[in-house]
């Protein structure tokens, strides 16, 4: 599987919100690495895991997910 990175735009208001969405990419296969800023509300994700799933498990941490894409 090729790896990708994708940008997603989350509504996050403090650093519970990113520390929330870093747990759970923590623990998800088939990320290699990420970047959550708060100040841009922005999380970007590079690895194998298909768009759809990774959308998916963002948004159960509850986050508004005002965009997403694929980058690369």
């Amino acid at each position: 599987m090729s790896e990708h990175t994708y940008k997603f735009n989350v509504k996050m208001t403090c650093t519970g919100c990113s520390g929330a969405i870093d747990r759970v990419l923590k623990k998800t296969d088939g990320v290699a690495e990420y970047d959550i800023s708060l100040e841009k509300q922005e999380v970007l994700v590079k690895g194998t895991i298909p768009y759809d799933d990774l959308h998916a498990k963002i948004a159960k941490t509850g986050k508004q997910i005002l965009s997403g894409e694929t980058v690369v």
